[in-house]
């Protein structure tokens, strides 16, 4: 099968909470996040060579020793019909795995659940259900965010909810919004925004994030619903 394997970042501390890890990169995307600092990942990544699969494989092996774990992330990794098999390999390295999605692909995170292919489980919340597909860009089907959103919630593996918080989006509104979206969840993290030159809509590049202090708001917030909440800065 083609790979869409267009990336590998061979060492991080910040993708896979608590481990070592490597974090590899799958091409293409259903949704357009005008904040998504992988434009050429998710709107034209023909200009990117993929990587073989075995010699990611290959990699991983050498690695296996110094590594705790594998971050599969996009664009939206379960679009790839190759990603059951990558994980499978990965999973008999011996190493963990986590899966990086939007969510809009749940038959297809049950699946690798099903077979015990997942360790823990990052799912992006984009906005409230009212503003979700005007922030992704795209119509979003929100039975299919409800039904990711449940399935991790019931599914015994470890899991996390996260929102890169967007100054022109998320006002105290849209958290109070998806606070009820995913109230009772196990973890929720508040990603503070900062604008990169590749991000998909030129106006994110150079926008100014919201404040610290503002994070911490939100963060009081959403800890009347939900036990474990953390802000991101990096």
């Amino acid at each position: 099968m083609h790979s869409m394997i267009k990336g590998i970042q061979k060492t991080t501390l910040v993708d896979y909470p608590g481990k070592v890890a490597a974090t590899i990169f799958i091409a293409g995307c259903n949704m357009r996040c005008g904040f998504c600092h992988n434009r050429d990942l998710v709107v034209d990544h023909s200009g990117i060579a993929p990587i073989p699969v075995d010699e990611v494989l290959s990699f991983l092996a050498s690695r296996k020793d110094r590594l705790d774990g594998v971050c599969i992330t996009g664009g939206e990794p379960t679009l790839w019909p190759g990603l059951p098999d990558l994980c499978r390999r990965i999973k008999a390295l011996g190493l963990s795995l986590k899966l990086d999605t939007n969510g809009t692909n749940p038959s297809i995170v049950k699946k690798l659940i099903d077979e015990g292919l997942l360790d823990y489980i990052a799912m992006d919340i984009k906005a409230g259900p009212d503003h979700y597909s005007l922030v992704s860009g795209v119509h979003v089907p929100l039975d299919r965010i409800r039904e990711s959103i449940t399935l991790l919630m019931t599914s015994g593996v470890d899991y996390e909810f996260r929102t890169t918080i967007i100054p022109d989006v998320h006002d105290r509104k849209e958290m109070e919004s998806i606070r009820e979206l995913i109230k009772g969840c196990r973890h929720y993290a508040l990603q503070q925004y900062k604008g990169v030159p590749t991000t998909i809509d030129p106006k994110y590049n150079n926008m100014e994030p919201l404040s610290m202090d503002v994070l911490k708001e939100y963060k009081t917030l959403m800890e009347e619903a939900i036990p474990s909440v953390e802000i991101r800065n990096s």
